[in-house]
């Protein structure tokens, strides 16, 4: 399959938009546990990726899968067999009421200190999800969840839906064990959307599915953003202002403070980042799906969102890419991908952090759910010298996706995406 897609229609305040073409190409099926963006990093001359989920769930069982494995080039490391992953050192989840890890952990994206030449020192953002039961409502810090008309979760009536927040690992020797910095951002208790209303089978609210690229002296980080735009009441509840407050949206935390993150990220509040990292600020209009065009809220069981964003700077196209898929259902179900660019380099500037593209289609596969499209570097020596990773590419990279239906669950890859200035 070979397509040429061009840019939507020019608006007279925006210039034109990359072209891009999808290629059939070798199929690469990961022979590891994914849910999630793939978080990776050159150690040395090492590709390393860090597949994955950690630590307690009561819905889903405990998990071990947050592994890592090596290659000389990325098509090397994403083809390892199952015995090649190695198990990381990672913290143990803390009791419940005490200070510490609580619920399991993905990791999404790894940040690399430039400054350590090695290439050990590594930042993980991880995506974290609780439930009342691993995070209780705590009246004095005002932090967890209450455990009153909450909603249904993935399996089934009796199962709990999740929340989800992200927060910062960091490791000093490449990944092979990590220590728990805190909570990037977070939405408490009163933005949680209960029954009646919640009827998606997924999450309460919160936040999560993030992609985090850095941008002058910040890490920006674009995330899922399923929480009520103020406080949740069901004789108040409006669907329209649901959808209004939620997409894809961004916070930013400075890098010099990814040792110690805890209350230090900003979100974007409409004019700038102001919007403190446990409040509630504004999604990227852009990235939304009006009402009128089939758009809708979180919370609802036909969807209408975008979600799990995955930036990436481009070298050759000289602007950032981010893949997302479309929900459209319960559960998350949706068969499409979707492409958005953005020309701006400095994300800190004005608002050019919300100037992305109207989203495009880049790929559809009908009788599946696609979960966590990414762009991937190549095998070649020309992508080994450039060092990149989903974070930085160039002129063509790898297209992987999770593609789930019944007997068929994989992430996998099967084509290449060309772009054209």
């Amino acid at each position: 399959m070979s397509a040429l897609l061009e840019g939507c229609s020019l608006r007279k305040d925006e210039v034109k938009q990359p072209q891009f073409r999808l290629t059939s190409s070798e199929k690469i099926v990961f022979n590891s546990f994914v849910d999630c963006n793939m978080a990776e990093a050159w150690i040395g001359d090492t590709f390393r990726i860090f597949p994955g989920k950690y630590g307690e769930d009561p819905l889903w069982g405990d998990a071990k899968d947050l592994k890592f494995a090596n290659g000389r080039n990325a098509d090397e490391a994403f083809k390892s067999n199952p015995s090649q992953f190695s198990d990381p050192v990672l913290p143990k989840n803390a009791s419940v009421g005490k200070q510490g890890l609580h619920g399991a952990v993905w990791f999404e994206t790894v940040y690399q200190e430039p400054h350590d030449k090695s290439g050990n020192t590594l930042y993980a953002v991880y995506h974290n999800e609780n439930y009342p039961s691993t995070l209780p409502y705590d009246s004095l810090t005002k932090e967890g969840y209450k455990n009153e008309k909450w909603p249904q979760g993935l399996r089934g009536s009796e199962s709990p839906a999740a929340v989800c927040r992200i927060g910062i690992m960091k490791s000093t020797n490449g990944g092979k064990s990590w220590d728990n910095r805190g909570i990037f951002i977070e939405d408490l208790n009163p933005r949680m959307i209960s029954k009646p209303n919640n009827i998606s089978n997924t999450f309460a609210g919160g936040v999560g599915d993030p992609s985090a690229v850095a941008s002058g002296e910040y890490l920006y980080l674009f995330y899922g953003e399923y929480g009520y735009p103020g406080i949740y009441d069901k004789s108040t509840y409006k669907m329209e202002t649901e959808w209004s407050g939620q997409c894809i949206s961004v916070a930013r935390i400075a890098l010099k403070d990814l040792e110690n993150p805890q209350g230090k990220a900003k979100r974007w509040d409409g004019t700038g980042f102001g919007a403190a990292y446990n409040s509630f600020g504004k999604p990227i209009s852009k990235l939304q799906i009006p009402l009128k065009a089939g758009g809708g809220p979180a919370s609802s069981a036909t969807g209408g969102f975008y979600w799990g964003p995955s930036v990436s700077w481009n070298t050759y196209l000289n602007c950032w890419v981010m893949l997302m898929a479309k929900v459209v259902g319960k559960s998350w179900q949706g068969s499409q991908v979707y492409i958005s660019f953005n020309k701006n380099r400095d994300l800190g500037i004005d608002a050019n952090s919300q100037n992305w593209s109207e989203p495009q289609l880049l790929f559809d596969k009908p009788g599946y759910i696609l979960w966590y499209p990414s762009l991937q570097p190549l095998g070649t020596q020309e992508h080994v010298v450039a060092r990149y990773t989903s974070l930085r590419l160039g002129k063509k990279a790898r297209f992987f996706v999770k593609r789930i239906k019944p007997g068929d669950d994989q992430y996998a890859s099967e084509h290449t995406v060309e772009f054209f200035r």
